[in-house]
């Protein structure tokens, strides 16, 4: 089977759907299959992944609100490109204008959503909970629903990543949805790399003692990963318990997140660390992962510092509380920095008295790979179906 992944959101500095790409190309290539990534780029190129998996870099636009990431700015050299690779199925990994293309797209392969983003969530809750109830924020939104909706029947699937998601798209009127939960990158992440001596060193940093608690926080610096209110939270608790906290990421709310912290020495921000393995052992140099993102549509880096060892403290609602759940993690109020700082007090308490953990008796979190040896059988069956029958898609 050839997929092709036209991918938006892949980029050079991009995050977790970088990190889920680069896996896709592996995983396809030792599953027998040709995986092709057509994404936006600075210039047209092709890189070459390995046998059997390549990127096809289009020349694009800059995304205005966010200088690391493209958009398809040259929609026939995009229709050209997927003619050109003659897909046996073909996947969108946004569910903007790209997604519109695709299914606007007249090949005859079958196509997939991949829910990589909850706008409703990113943006539309986090801006209006608390002044109007969801159903009157999902009507004044319905210009996304009916974009969604159409979507639907454009695309064989709308693969979301956990059963939140799918039950409120489902909820919205989407008759495709699938739920498929990602995973985490195999042999990366453990807690057997946890360095006592980097966590020493990374607590003096914060300017505190071996027996204070250390949390991390990973992800991209944007509004919606609320790393403000993990600030006001950590700074909050730490005037009930020793606690530090260091961040681990790149973007443009940098210079915000530096202002919140306020010269608190108790709050590091990291340089960026680009390299995966040094990621891991920074990772499970901690104690706990605080996440304050409640829109994460499956949480990788959840996923991976449960890989790590690591107890989760996460909102509640998205991807991440999905994580904190399956393993027994802390779970606080989507959007409240008392509540975090509570669960942070209460998290802190706990490991100093030992009940923490340890967690060896709960699942550890599924691969990449399975989450992709289930997705491309999938496929497979699409592609054996649609050689079956005409595309009625195509003759409406």
């Amino acid at each position: 089977m050839k997929l092709v992944d036209v991918c938006a959101f892949y980029a050079p500095k991009g995050g977790g759907v970088r990190t889920y790409v680069d896996r896709k190309l592996k995983a396809g290539a030792a599953m027998g299959h040709e995986v092709v990534v057509i994404a936006p780029g600075e210039e047209t190129r092709v890189e070459e992944r390995g046998p059997n998996a390549r990127i096809v870099w289009l020349k694009s636009t800059l995304f205005p609100l966010d200088f690391n990431y493209r958009y398809f700015s040259d929609v026939p050299a995009l229709y050209e490109a997927l003619d050109r690779e003659a897909p046996d199925m073909v996947e969108a990994s946004s569910p903007w204008r790209s997604a519109s293309l695709v299914g606007d797209w007249p090949g005859k392969a079958p196509r997939a959503l991949i829910m990589h983003a909850d706008p409703l969530s990113a943006y539309a809750y986090r801006w209006f909970d608390g002044v109007a109830p969801r159903p009157v924020i999902d009507k004044a939104f319905d210009r996304y629903w009916r974009h969604l909706r159409k979507l639907d029947t454009q695309f064989e699937m709308i693969v979301s990543a956990s059963q939140g998601l799918s039950q409120r798209l489902t909820n919205g009127g989407l008759g495709g949805v699938v739920t498929n939960p990602m995973g985490v990158d195999p042999g990366v992440f453990a807690p057997t790399l946890r360095d006592a001596q980097m966590r020493k060193g990374l607590l003096e940093l914060c300017e505190l003692p071996e027996e204070a608690t250390l949390l991390i926080g990973v992800g991209r610096f944007a509004p919606e990963k609320r790393w403000p209110m993990l600030v006001d939270a950590v700074t909050a608790a730490g005037t009930h318990r020793p606690v530090g906290l260091v961040l681990a990421g790149q973007g443009r709310d940098h210079k915000a997140i530096e202002r919140r912290i306020a010269g608190n020495p108790h709050i590091r921000i990291l340089a960026p660390i680009t390299n995966r393995g040094e990621l891991a052992r920074v990772m499970a140099s901690a104690d706990a992962l605080v996440h304050g993102c409640e829109a994460e549509t499956f949480c990788m880096v959840a996923a991976e510092a449960r890989a790590s060892g690591l107890p989760l403290i996460a909102p509640d609602e998205g991807g991440a509380a999905d994580q904190a759940r399956a393993s027994g993690g802390w779970i606080y109020e989507s959007g409240s920095a008392a509540a975090a700082a509570e669960i942070i007090v209460e998290y802190c308490i706990a490991r100093e008295t030992g009940l923490d953990g340890p967690r060896a008796d709960l699942p550890a979190p599924r691969t990449m790979d399975d989450h992709f040896a289930e997705l491309f059988a999938t496929y497979e069956r699409l592609v054996r179906e649609q050689h079956s029958k005409p595309d009625p898609r195509r003759a409406a």
